[in-house]
């Protein structure tokens, strides 16, 4: 390796500390204002057990139901750091979301010099796409997948001799590993345009494969959905599949405005 390859290396190490170092500040930043908040934060995160999606075919409707299931009981901590700990998480997720244009952002300028000049210009509907993804995924978990996820298993044979009585930070941790992970698996266009353009795969190898992404989109949706139904599994697997779909159209149509 020459110095000229040395020096380019640390100089790419140095500018990728950089990006980190700015990403954590203004995470940092978002965290404060957050936790002020934390306790309404948390009062928001109790939506999928206390209202849940009714729709009617017929009358071409759909709308939000209060139905606490939970019976109006309130939420438990089994350790005195436990209420205190999960206010700190759910801030830390909460500052995690509110900070993804900026984090989205830096990652777009640590990669665009090794970009063609007329692609360093997407950089804004970059940041706009890759949020408006995540935070569609995420609505999505919270206000559709996880309601029916909670309903049925919370009601799922309990009887006259059971009553559903939750640890706070169980159910913060419950809900928040979801809506994340479909906030995630909603970057799905992202990444596939990304290993196009590295040159990994091809559109055309990509709508070859469409059976077996099939196949495993419905394999990812019933590890990552938390319900046994078909029907959660359901509500995964068929937007990602769709995004898989969005993902080779918006590879084909970049790949193309790049050559010309």
């Amino acid at each position: 390796m020459s110095e000229k390859e040395t020096l380019s290396f640390f100089e790419h190490l140095g500018e990728l500390r950089k990006k980190i170092f700015i990403s954590i500040i203004s995470l940092f930043i978002a965290f404060f204002v957050s936790f002020y908040y934390s306790e309404y934060i948390f009062e928001f995160l109790m939506f999928p057990v206390r209202y849940h999606l009714t729709f009617s075919i017929k009358n071409m409707n759909m709308h939000f139901v209060y139905q606490d299931i939970l019976q109006n009981t309130k939420l438990i901590f089994l350790s005195p750091a436990e209420g205190f700990w999960i206010n700190m998480k759910v801030a830390l997720v909460a500052a995690l979301i509110l900070t993804l244009p900026i984090i989205f952002q830096q990652l777009w300028s640590f990669v665009s010099p090794g970009l063609h000049k007329n692609e360093k210009k997407y950089v804004v509907p970059f940041v706009i796409i890759a949020t408006g993804l995540f935070l569609i995924g995420s609505a999505f978990c919270f206000f559709i997948v996880l309601p029916y996820a909670l309903r049925f298993l919370l009601t799922y044979k309990i009887g006259d001799y059971m009553m559903p009585m939750l640890s706070v930070g169980r159910y913060a941790d419950f809900c928040i590993k979801f809506i994340l992970a479909f906030g995630f698996v909603f970057e799905l266009p992202i990444i596939i345009l990304f290993f196009t353009r590295m040159g990994f795969v091809t559109p055309d190898t990509l709508a070859k494969k469409r059976k077996y992404a099939i196949v495993l989109a419905f394999i990812v949706a019933a590890i990552l959905t938390p319900t046994p139904d078909v029907f959660n599994q359901t509500l995964m697997a068929v937007p990602m599949i769709l995004l898989y779909e969005v993902g080779i159209i918006v590879s084909r149509i970049f790949a193309k405005r790049v050559v010309v």
